[in-house]
This record gives C-alpha cells, sequence and structure tokens, in this order.
C-alpha cells in the first residue's frame, strides 16, 4: 500500500490542504486536484475513481471532498480504513466542515496527517493516540505553571503588607512632626491660641524647632497660627506621595495596582458532523430521515426544554418509479405534530400512515429530493431524552472539588457517535483524571469524549479533581450524531401507484442543536 497524498478540496477541485508522503511536484497535485471531480460518474454510488496513473479514494465530506491519491496497486480496504481515520480526526479537530475552519486548522491536520502515515504507508495508530499525541500537554510543565502563580500570588499579598506597614510607620511620623510643632519653647502652643482668638488679625510668625530625628516625610512648613491648624489637618496622608514613596522604597520591583480580572470566555460550543456516520448506498427510490433536538436538563433532575424536529426528505432517480406511495411503519406517532408538503395528502385518522401525492395522476420530482413531510414533538418527560448525562461536583474545602460525570443510554434503539460532553472549568485549570478515558483539557473546558454509546456500551462514568466550587462546572454541553430516529420514524415499504413494490433505500441522521445541563 502506497498512499502519494491526502487532501482536503472543494466540490469544483479547488486544493485546501494536501499533504505529500512521497516527492510529487505541487503542480501535478493541484492538476490531480483540478480534474478530480470531472471523473466522477453522475449518480455514482462508489467511492473510488481511477485515471491511468492514480487511483482516487474519497469521501464527501459536507461541501468537500476528504480524498486519497494512491497508486492503483494499492489495497483499497486499507485504504477506505485510513480515509475513514483521517474523516473522524478532522471531524474531532475542526468545529465544522468548511472552507474557513479547514484553513484556520491546517497545521494541526498536517500534523494528524503525519501520525496517521508516514512514507506513504498506514501507521498502526488509532483515534485517541493521534490526538494525544497532537495535544502535547507535559504534566510536569503545568505543575511549573502552578507553582509559580502561586508564588506571584503570594508576592504580591507581601507587597500590599508592606505597604500597610509603611503606610502606618508614615502617619506616625506626621502626628509626632504635628505635636512636636505645637509644643515648641515659648509658649508656641499659648501664641496659636491667642492668634485664634484675634480671628484673622496678623499674628507674629512662630518658627517650629527642627525635630531630633530625620524623618523620611518634613515635618508641615511654618506658617500664621490659624493656617498652621488647617494645613497639618488637611495634608496629614497625602495620596499624591504615597505611591512614589512606597515604590523607591521597594526598589521599584513592584506595582501597587492589582491586575485586572481577565473577561470570562464563552462558553464553548460543542458541534459535532454527522459525516462520521457510515454512508448509506443509495438506490432509486431514496429516502432521508433527519432529525435535530434541543434539550435543557437541570442539574438536579428534571426537564426544563424539549424540542424534537424531524423532515423526511424523498429522492427519486428513475423516472418509471416516480409514481409510488410511503408507507410509515406501524409505530406510536401520538406526540408527534405531522405536516405534510402542499401537494401531499393529509393522513387518514385510521389505517395506515400512507405518504402520496393529492393527485394520484401526477408524480413525484426526479433527481432532485423533496420534503415531503415534517413533525415537531415537545414533553416535559425526562425519559424522551436519548442520553441522561449526570455531572455532580463534590466541593473539598481547599478550592478543588471532585467531580464525578455518568452517562446513561436511555433511547437504546439509537448508536451514538463521537458523544462529545464538554464541562468548563476554571481558565489554565490542571485535572487529574481517574480512570482510562479519552480526555482533553481545553483552556477553560474539560472535554471527555466516547466514540460509540449503543445497547451494549449504554453507561460509562469518570471522575476528575479540579480548581472551582460546584457553579463553576456548569453549564454542561454535550454533542453526539446518531444514525436512526429518535421518534421512531420510519418507511416499511414503497409501492407504485399502478401496482407492485418498489426497492428503496433508507437512511436516517440524529443531530443535535442543544444539549446542555443548567
Amino acid at each position: 500500500m502506497v498512499v502519494l497524498a491526502a487532501s482536503i478540496c472543494t466540490r469544483s477541485g479547488k486544493p485546501l490542504l494536501s499533504r505529500q508522503f512521497r516527492p510529487i511536484p505541487r503542480s501535478r497535485i493541484d492538476g490531480l486536484l483540478a480534474s478530480f471531480p470531472k471523473l466522477i460518474p453522475p449518480n455514482s454510488q462508489h467511492t473510488t475513481v481511477e485515471t491511468a496513473d492514480v487511483r482516487f479514494v474519497y469521501q464527501p465530506f459536507e461541501e468537500l471532498y476528504v480524498l486519497l491519491i494512491t497508486n492503483k496497486g494499492s489495497n483499497i480496504l486499507q485504504d477506505i480504513s485510513t480515509l475513514s481515520l483521517l474523516v473522524r480526526l478532522i471531524s474531532s479537530l475542526t468545529p465544522a466542515m468548511s472552507e474557513p475552519a479547514i484553513l484556520h486548522h491546517a497545521f494541526d491536520l498536517l500534523c494528524a496527517f503525519d501520525e496517521v502515515v508516514s512514507l506513504g504507508y498506514k501507521e498502526s495508530v488509532s483515534l485517541s493516540q493521534v490526538r494525544s499525541v497532537l495535544e502535547g500537554e507535559s504534566h510536569e510543565e503545568k505543575i511549573q505553571e502552578i507553582i509559580a502563580r502561586n508564588k506571584e500570588a503570594e508576592a504580591k499579598e507581601e507587597l500590599k503588607r508592606r505597604a500597610k506597614q509603611l503606610e502606618m510607620q508614615r502617619r506616625e511620623q506626621q502626628q509626632r512632626a504635628r505635636m512636636q510643632g505645637m509644643q515648641g519653647p515659648g509658649g508656641g502652643g499659648a501664641g496659636g491660641m491667642a492668634g485664634m482668638a484675634g480671628g484673622y488679625s496678623p499674628a507674629p510668625r512662630y518658627e517650629a524647632p527642627q525635630p531630633a530625628h530625620d524623618y523620611r516625610t518634613p515635618s508641615p512648613a511654618p506658617a500664621l497660627s490659624k493656617p498652621a491648624f488647617k494645613g497639618a489637618g488637611m495634608k496629614l496622608g497625602g495620596k499624591k506621595t504615597k505611591q512614589s514613596d512606597l515604590i523607591s522604597a521597594l526598589g521599584n520591583e513592584a506595582e501597587l495596582e492589582p491586575e485586572p480580572e481577565p473577561e470570562p470566555e464563552p462558553e464553548p460550543v460543542v458541534e459535532v458532523s454527522a459525516d462520521v456516520l457510515d454512508k448509506v448506498e443509495q438506490a432509486s427510490v431514496h429516502v432521508t430521515i433527519k432529525e435535530q433536538l434541543a434539550v435543557s436538563l437541570l442539574r438536579d433532575g428534571g426537564l426544563s426544554s424539549y424540542e424534537l424536529k424531524g423532515d423526511l426528505d424523498l429522492r427519486i432517480a428513475d423516472a418509471a418509479l416516480a409514481k409510488l406511495r410511503l408507507t410509515l411503519a406501524p409505530n406510536d406517532y401520538s406526540e408527534l405534530q405531522f405536516k405534510q408538503h402542499p401537494n401531499v395528502a393529509k393522513f387518514a385518522a385510521q389505517g395506515d400512515k400512507v405518504i402520496a401525492l393529492k393527485d394520484a395522476a401526477r408524480s413525484f420530482p426526479v433527481g432532485q429530493g423533496l420534503g415531503v413531510l415534517r413533525w415537531r414533538s415537545t414533553s416535559k418527560d425526562e425519559s424522551n431524552v436519548p442520553l441522561n448525562v449526570t455531572v455532580w461536583p463534590q466541593p473539598r474545602g481547599d478550592g478543588t472539588s471532585d467531580v464525578a460525570v455518568e452517562y446513561e443510554l436511555e433511547a437504546t434503539h439509537l448508536e451514538l457517535r463521537n458523544v462529545v460532553i464538554s464541562i468548563p472549568i476554571p481558565p489554565n485549570s490542571l485535572p487529574s483524571v481517574s480512570g482510562d478515558a479519552n480526555w482533553r483539557a481545553e483552556r477553560s473546558a474539560f472535554v471527555w469524549t466516547i466514540d460509540t454509546v449503543d445497547a451494549d456500551n449504554a453507561t460509562g462514568s469518570l471522575e476528575f479533581t479540579c480548581d472551582g466550587d460546584g457553579d463553576a462546572f456548569f453549564p454542561v454541553n454535550i454533542g453526539f450524531v446518531a444514525a436512526g430516529s429518535l421518534a421512531k420514524v420510519d418507511v416499511a415499504r414503497a409501492t407504485l401507484v399502478e401496482g407492485g413494490d418498489a426497492d428503496f433505500s433508507q437512511e436516517k441522521v440524529l443531530t443535535v442543536d442543544k444539549y446542555e445541563i443548567v
């Protein structure tokens, strides 16, 4: 197996990112990527195309293509496995599969490609191993950063203590100087009082003797008796020279003002792409069921809000099959509010739920998708949520908390993929995790990723210790995708209007718009 290059390009063949594992000129790669979209036959169900020299193994990814360029003698099964791992890496490293996101995370993606393929040959690595290598975090370095921050905090506290001590000494010196000026030889104090009794009439000037000790701050300047009382009272503890004297006493080594608090960062948004799901081979009649879920759970239990929206899209590739009816499987749809396309007949009050055109003589459009049915469901019953996540912080009394996280699959008919649980933590905190799990600590979030949650892996738990109190770990954001319908909407059969059954394929996708614990 020899992989010549791993690339990401647009649907028109514009290269966004390419990593060559064998010496190939850039002009050659540009030419191959530019010609690649033209080689894909319309309505093709295959994910490989070949030229006279190379083979393209590709996967559509929203509006882009992720592809491997290999030689024609390469093992195609291994190539597909390598491509699947690259797609999962791209989904985990980029928040959305778009051109700006790819360009922004290009360096991380190139490093990830190098971890998967070396000199054209696939390395025996998993998704979690590659992500651990990319993070490259040093536990010792974080410990040293924490020690440095603690020393800095201790230095600031010492600075405040010394500043307070200097201020007290300063006030004592000024008070002593003022008292010595009032009680000098010759009855200066009495003369001052006599001057006050005479109103504002001129009084003889009094020269205060110099104090016996040399203080840092000089005594108030001598003046007439009445202004002497006023001046000494107004200048006591003046703020204009406080900071300059303190800085000069400490050798200009620190600042008096505390550093401003950093602005809180926005809560991380959890986005999971549906491209991690297995692709369904489309027949001439293809049904796509898409559902989107928005859930808000309470941390102490209970459901704040729940909304499920879904739509059914019908795509027909053969005009001979354009006149047909779709019959839904006989499930309990009592909690769903259905809405049909204006040209589609309403469901009968009794019997099967049939999707058919109002005018039986008309045909469904050919070669394009048509949304024929929509539904919506709301509830206050917590049992309707597909995944129940519990986050239980327990403060330890020293500024840290023990956080227990547990998940349980409620909708056992679903297989959740790429489950991401994002828990906010104080910035630059270093969680200590017990147990084996795929996790990472970002700047202000603890992110736990589970590849698959299904009936065989329905529960899981994790514990970690981190700075912060109970409220610091909320709101929790959750993301996942699933190849199924939460409302259990399913097409049982497709029947031609003229009689007979039609073969059809069906694809179901459940995504998350909002899934949070507040």
